[in-house]
C-alpha cells in the first residue's frame, strides 16, 4: 500500500479573503472552487506547477464539521520557496503583509514568516548562493 501526499487543508473564516491572498499575493492559481451542501461548507483549491496544493475550506456557523477554531485545527505553517528573498519581502509588505517574524539566516538559506488573513503562518525562504 502507498500513499501519496496530496495537499493541505486549511479553514478559514472569510473565503473570498483567503483565495485573494494565496492567488493575488502569492500567485497561486484558483484551481477549484465548490460549495459543499452536505457540510454547509465551501472549499476553494489553489496551487502552482509543485507537486502540492492548499485546499481552503469555510463552513458554516451551524455546518456538522464547523467546530471552534483553535481546537485541533492548528496548522503550524505553509512554506514557499522564493528566488530572491529581499524582492519577495518587498511585494508582501507593498501588499500589506509586514513580516511576522525574521528575517532568520542559516549557513545555506534566509527565510521569515507573514501571517495569512486568517493568522496562518506563511514562511517563504531562499538558498543562500556561495560566494
Amino acid at each position: 500500500m502507498k500513499f501519496t501526499f496530496a495537499y493541505t487543508g486549511i479553514r478559514t473564516q472569510d473565503l473570498d479573503r483567503s483565495v485573494s491572498f494565496y492567488t493575488d499575493v502569492l500567485g497561486l492559481e484558483l484551481l477549484d472552487r465548490t460549495e459543499i451542501p452536505q457540510n454547509k461548507g465551501e472549499f476553494a483549491s489553489v496551487g502552482n506547477d509543485a507537486k502540492g496544493q492548499i485546499e481552503i475550506n469555510w463552513y458554516a456557523d451551524d455546518s456538522p464539521v464547523a467546530g471552534p477554531y483553535g481546537e485541533g485545527e492548528e496548522l503550524d505553517h505553509l512554506a514557499f520557496y522564493v528566488e530572491d528573498f529581499e524582492a519577495a519581502r518587498k511585494h508582501l509588505e507593498d501588499k500589506g503583509y509586514p513580516l511576522a517574524l525574521g528575517p532568520i539566516e542559516s549557513k545555506n538559506s534566509i527565510w521569515a514568516y507573514v501571517k495569512d488573513p486568517d493568522g496562518i503562518y506563511v514562511e517563504f525562504f531562499a538558498s543562500k548562493h556561495a560566494e
